[in-house]
């Protein structure tokens, strides 16, 4: 039988700690959540490598490093409200939930939300509404966010999304950028973004948030 917590414990300790993740509540979590138990059966034994472990239809989990930086990045408080856009099947909000007061997880595919919304509430994560619906357009009725995540790589951010941040509040995205994305945080001032560089990192861009192409004849 494998031993996931053991796995658990070494991918803190070689993928998250060595990354300059220095927060607490993010290794905390990190330590606590079974990564195992939100990817798909057939990749529970892979669940602990590290890279982004592969959903389907193009989609990921976030590798634990690249999660764990963006996090350490926005340094959730347990007061604060968080909106984690492609959820996939929950292991994101899971984390998220140990740090914030509650989560939002909006996932487009039905399945994957439903199934998601069945090992939270296993997990005791009781503070995370899953909501299904388009990824770009967030869940504007519980806003607005404190702080607001997005579980893989963007070329066109929506504007939908950055209108349901809160005045002051934060929001970590994975640009894709050329072969390696950029991971900035965005702070909202006076209504408007200002970005900050904090690590690169990759991943598949989301659906819905592609560039838009102009198509010349």
């Amino acid at each position: 039988m494998t031993d996931f917590t053991a796995r658990r414990t070494m991918m803190v300790d070689t993928q998250v700690r060595p990354s300059d993740v220095t927060k607490f509540p993010v290794i905390e979590a990190m330590l606590s959540v079974p990564r195992e138990a939100f990817v798909p059966d057939d990749k529970r034994e892979a669940a602990y490598i590290g890279e982004n472990v592969d959903l389907g239809g193009g989609r990921v989990v976030l590798e634990a490093r690249t999660l764990a930086k963006m996090l350490d990045a926005l340094d959730i408080q347990g007061d604060e409200l968080v909106l984690d856009i492609g959820s996939g099947l929950g292991y994101s909000a899971a984390v998220i939930a140990r740090m914030a007061e509650a989560v939002v997880a909006v996932e487009e595919d039905e399945t994957w939300a439903e199934e998601a919304q069945t090992q939270l509430a296993e997990q005791g994560a009781d503070n995370v509404i899953v909501q299904q619906t388009a990824l770009t357009e967030g869940a504007a009725q519980h806003g607005p966010y404190d702080v607001i995540c997005v579980e893989g790589a963007v070329e066109n951010l929506p504007e939908a999304l950055t209108d349901q941040l809160k005045e002051g509040g934060r929001m970590g995205v994975l640009f894709a950028e050329g072969a390696l994305g950029v991971v900035r945080v965005g702070y909202k001032i006076d209504g408007r973004m200002n970005w900050r560089f904090a690590f690169n990192a990759g991943a598949p861009v989301l659906p819905g948030f592609e560039r838009h192409t102009a198509f010349a004849l």
